[in-house]
């Protein structure tokens, strides 16, 4: 017998390069079979999904949702409700300081699954808010590297990586310092850094160059400045080079993080992000960024694919993060899936800077499988 069903759906699943109707049953918290026409008198627990897409549980990248520890923090479960994300990584909210207080009192009670990057300040993310800016990489006291590798080897079950925030807003006058320390603390782990950059200094050039071969740069399409284009549009050398080298190219949309402009001309010259992120925080959560599902639509307005949307918020960030055990309707896999239907109208979506784009379609969210189990407290968007 199978706890769930999901029967006659569209599944797109990019991991194993499936695209058609199949049904979908859970047993034991993970996926036990995808196939065409299971008897539902064999699930104790049935849905109808007929004319809807089933793909992977959603993996948002850059998220910050340790709600009530720090400022920016907003609601994991609140936002999975609709959007269908159903891990979401947390993009260096807690450092070593803090990071038990995230695990025990958001991520452990969590129906997401919630995994992090570990912030390179003891303090994390701590004075972010409408009223109240502190980058917290403005003071080298608060960057230990002993500390954060004692504290990430204590936490390697949720820990995805390291995070370094550098720029004239998140570092102030510490330069490269934050990143090259978080590099190192990374090393040591065996594990990749994300990047954000906000105003130089450091230049982007200085970022790049440092990063290796599966670290992630977020905010990839960001807007002047820093932006990965040239005034007269066309793309950076130093992007390129990066691409070649294997550095992963994360949206990390946000408040500031991601321009239409640098986004279009990026896709015309056949660069496309590696993984589609919302950089989720209380600046931005009720716009512009909203969540990963609106960012896949602003990504598919833009030209790309629902398969490469799909691909770019599920197998790809689980690449990233280098779980193998979700992003993925493989046999045995996590049971985890989203239910979206792909509507028609008229949509306006704005990026970080307030330019526009209108398109006649959008994804929108009509359920959520987490652990094997429909999850009862989904709701459509």
């Amino acid at each position: 017998m199978y706890d769930l069903l999901l029967k006659g759906g569209r599944v797109v699943d990019p991991s194993q390069d499936m695209d058609g109707t199949f049904d979908v049953a859970f047993a034991g918290g993970k996926v036990a079979a995808v196939e065409a026409g299971i008897d539902a008198a064999r699930a104790t627990d049935v849905r109808d999904v007929t004319g809807k897409i089933v793909s992977p549980g959603l993996i948002d990248l850059h998220t910050h949702v340790y709600w009530g520890g720090t400022s920016l923090g907003v609601d994991a479960e609140t936002v999975a409700r609709r959007s269908g994300t159903t891990t979401f990584v947390d993009a260096g909210s807690a450092g070593p300081g803090n990071l038990a207080g995230f695990r025990k009192h958001v991520i452990e009670p969590s129906a997401p699954r919630i995994l992090a990057y570990l912030n390179i300040s003891f303090a994390g993310i701590f004075g972010f808010s409408k009223t109240v800016m502190v980058g917290e990489c403005e003071n080298l006291r608060l960057l230990d590297a002993r500390e954060c590798l004692r504290v990430a080897r204590e936490n390697l079950d949720i820990l995805v990586g390291m995070k370094a925030r550098v720029g004239a807003r998140a570092g102030g006058n510490s330069g490269m310092a934050p990143l090259s320390l978080a590099i190192e603390v990374a090393d040591a782990l065996g594990l990749p850094v994300m990047a954000h950059i906000d105003n130089p200094p450091p230049t982007r050039e200085e970022v790049l160059a440092a990063l290796r071969p599966g670290d992630i740069l977020t905010h990839c399409f960001r807007p002047f400045p820093n932006a990965p284009i040239h005034g007269d549009r066309t793309i950076r050398q130093e992007i390129l080079d990066a691409r070649e080298r294997g550095i992963i190219f994360d949206i990390g949309h946000g408040y500031g993080g991601f321009s239409f402009e640098s986004g279009v001309v990026m896709l015309e010259e056949g660069i496309k992000p590696d993984v589609l992120s919302s950089d989720i925080h209380v600046l931005c959560v009720d716009g512009p960024a909203y969540d990963v599902l609106a960012v896949m639509s602003k990504f598919m307005a833009l030209g790309m694919s629902l398969t490469e949307v799909i691909a770019a918020t599920t197998v790809n960030p689980a690449k990233a993060v280098r779980r193998d055990d979700i992003g993925t309707l493989k046999v045995g896999s996590a049971g985890d899936a989203t239910i979206i239907e792909e509507v028609g109208g008229r949509f306006t979506h704005t990026d970080a800077v307030g330019e526009t784009v209108t398109t006649d379609r959008q994804l929108e969210h009509r359920g959520i499988v987490i652990g094997g189990a429909w999850w009862q407290d989904a709701v459509s968007a």
